[in-house]
Formats: structure tokens, sequence, C-alpha cells
């Protein structure tokens, strides 16, 4: 007798467990909060931004601790700005172009900056090359691009960083937004300590013109070591080796955390702001413009950034409208198993997206002041897109996808 029965219906109960979705627990945990905190400002007659200015928190809520550092205010201000926030109508079903009517919605966005150690090689070859290796990985968020540059911007010569082989040296996983925040301060405290070897080297070599100088007075550029004060006084890297009969100078360092940072609630912030068209004889939403402002520590690369945020919010934009795992309840399986029959965003549905960040200075999270990025933009998206719907039609719709269904 077979163990199930074809006419079985399915339920919670007996489903599998889902894993990690981008931005576990915060992405739909913002959802819901900051929906409330919409119907609270409709309820109370308060602009959605300015009862959250009076209810800031000026210190973390859950732990007691003061911030390491948190720029939400200034992302409320400048989102709204940019946006034109101050010519919203606040009354729902107030804003129309032609059959269309138009809402304005915003939320907040938060999430965690972790951190692990991480350890890191750099290799300066006497034929001038140099190469820095981790264990790391790059998922397409660019961590090709910012480890070089950190590390190239402290020795002052072009380097190639290797990353994704378990035999470099070890790293923390790429997860929970943490890859810039452990590895980077890893890079930059290697690429120190390589460079004042090859400083010490020099200082102390009779056949080289910095000989005798001190190491606070030495700087660095184009593969070169030169005294401030007097740029004439130079010596390339390759020279140094090669007179100490060296074909490379090896280093490896390890990263350790800060342990001031404990006494800190260490999070990375945003502000996101939605206008959306919804058709009002067919129900359908459009998203047509998104601004978001983001505090999240030093921003090693603008650009590799601002795509983290683009992707963040596009997929932020397929929770809210599009994105469904539908069950067949006779055979417990998931319906629209693959992406020819999932619903996801395409470029037809996304605006132009404006993207800033705060220029913000953490002493505490790590050396560089890197804080969590990654994950952090598709937190309150949903929310925002929710909160603007309600705006255009009147209608709070509290389970996601928001489709045309549900609105007619």
């Amino acid at each position: 007798m077979p163990i199930w029965k074809l006419n079985t219906v399915w339920d919670a109960s007996t489903l599998g467990t889902p894993t990690f979705m981008r931005g576990p627990g915060e992405a739909p945990g913002m959802f819901a909060l900051e929906t409330a905190m919409d119907e609270l400002a409709y309820t109370l007659n308060i602009d959605p931004i300015e009862l959250r200015l009076r209810n800031h928190a000026d210190i973390d809520p859950h732990k007691g601790l003061p911030w390491s550092s948190k720029s939400l205010k200034e992302c409320y201000q400048k989102g709204a700005e940019i946006f034109g926030w101050a010519q919203r109508n606040q009354v729902p079903r107030s804003m129309r172009d032609r059959h269309f009517l138009i809402g304005w919605g915003m939320a907040s966005a938060t999430f965690p900056t972790n951190a692990r150690t991480a350890s890191v090689k750099v290799e300066i070859f006497a034929t001038g090359e140099v190469k820095v290796q981790s264990g790391t990985q790059d998922i397409g968020t660019g961590t090709y691009t910012v480890m070089t540059q950190v590390a190239a911007e402290v020795l002052g010569l072009p380097v190639q960083f290797e990353l994704g082989d378990s035999n470099l040296p070890k790293a923390p996983i790429t997860g929970n937004s943490m890859t810039v925040a452990s590895v980077s301060p890893a890079v930059h405290q290697v690429a120190i300590a390589a460079r004042d070897k090859i400083i010490k080297m020099a200082i102390g070599d009779a056949n080289s013109l910095l000989y005798g100088s001190q190491a606070e007075d030495i700087a660095v550029e184009s593969g070169q070591v030169f005294l401030k004060q007097d740029p004439s006084k130079r010596d390339s890297y390759s020279d140094i080796l090669r007179r100490h009969g060296l074909e490379s100078l090896e280093v490896t360092e390890e990263s350790s955390l800060n342990p001031e940072s404990k006494q800190y609630a260490k999070h990375s912030f945003g502000a996101v702001f939605i206008e959306v068209a919804v058709d009002e004889l067919l129900g359908e939403i459009k998203v047509r413009r998104c601004v978001g402002v983001y505090d999240a520590g030093r921003i090693l690369n603008f650009k590799t950034a601002r795509s983290q945020v683009i992707g963040g919010i596009t997929w932020g934009i397929g929770m809210a409208l599009m994105e469904k795992t539908v069950m067949d309840a006779n055979q417990g399986r998931i319906v629209g198993a693959n992406l020819s029959d999932y619903l996801i965003p395409v470029h037809a549905d996304i605006p132009n997206m404006e993207v800033q960040f705060v220029e913000e200075h953490d002493p505490y999270v790590n050396a560089l002041g890197t804080k969590s990025l990654g994950e952090l933009p598709i937190v309150g998206v949903a929310a925002a897109i929710s909160n603007a719907v309600y705006h255009a039609t009147g209608k709070r719709i509290r389970d996601l996808p928001i489709t045309p269904d549900k609105l007619l």
C-alpha cells in the first residue's frame, strides 16, 4: 500500500522548510513593520517621514547599545528632497494621471553589519608584479574590483587579486552581507605590512637613496618608495628586492575583529521612495520612479555599490508585485518550478532608479569603516510599493504579491 495518496490535501505541515532567500528575516519583516508604520501615519494624520523621525531610535532598542554610526535621518532627508516628497498630497486617490491612480510611498531599510576574520596573502615580485590572494568569492558583487582597489591604494601600484580557491588563505562565506566588511580590512592590513617591509628594507640599505630615512617620512607611488620632502630620492620595489637577492616578498596576515566594536550596535540603513501608477480599470500596477538613499559606511566603489542597490531594488519589485510559490495541493509539488514558469521582473518592469549614499565615517566596524550593503537594498522595497499602492487606491494589501485581482 502506498504511503501517500494522490488525493492527499497538502498543507504547511507537510511542506519542506524553505531555505535562505536574499535578505532573509529583514526583507519580509520590514514589509510588515513598515506597512504598519504607514497605517499608523494615516490613522494619526501624520506624514510617514515625520512619524519615523518622531520615533527615531537613538540607541539600538534590542541591545540597548549606541550605534557605531547611523545616518538614517539623513537618508530620509536626502531621499525626500530628490523624490520631491513635499509635493505629495497625503489623501489616498488624490493624485491622478489620466486613468491612472498615482501613489507615492516610502519605507525604511536596515540590515546588520556582520564580519568575521579573514586571511590574505600578498606577494610582491622583483618583476614589478603584485599578487594578492584570499579564499573569498565573487558572485557578481564586485569583490575582485574593490579588493584590488584597497590593495593598490596602499601599495601604490597595480595588483592582481586572486580568489575562489579553498587552497588560498581562509576567508568567510559570501553571505550575510559580510564579504567587504570581513575581507577588505584584511587586504588593507596585509598590504600595509608588505609596504612597511619594503620601506624597512630600503631605509636599511646603504645602496638606497632612502638609506637612514625615517619610515614615517616615506610614501609610495607607481611601484616606488620616495621621500615625501624630497621626491627625487626614491627607490623601486623591484630594485630593493633584487639588491636583497629576492625574487619576491611574501606576507600573510589574518585580520582580527575590533574588540571595541562589541560596545556598539552595527547596522546599515536606508530609505526608499516609490511612485506607482495603478490602472483604475485593470488594476495593473507599474512602478514609475524609485529613489534609494543608503547609509552603508565607507563606499569603496560607487559603481559596483550602485549596481548592488539596483539589483536589490529589482528583487524587491519582484517580491512586491510578481513572485509567488504555488503548490499543487494534490501532489505537493511546486507548480512554477523553473524560471520559465516563475514570474520575475524584466527590464520593462524596472524604472529609472536614483541611488545615493550618505557619506559616513564609522570608526568602530573595522579599519576601513566598511559596513553591510549586499542585502540592504531589497529591504523596505516591498513595503514602499505597498504603501504607494495604498496611497494610489485606498486599498491596503497585506499579503504579497500585490496582483490586479486584489485591487479590483
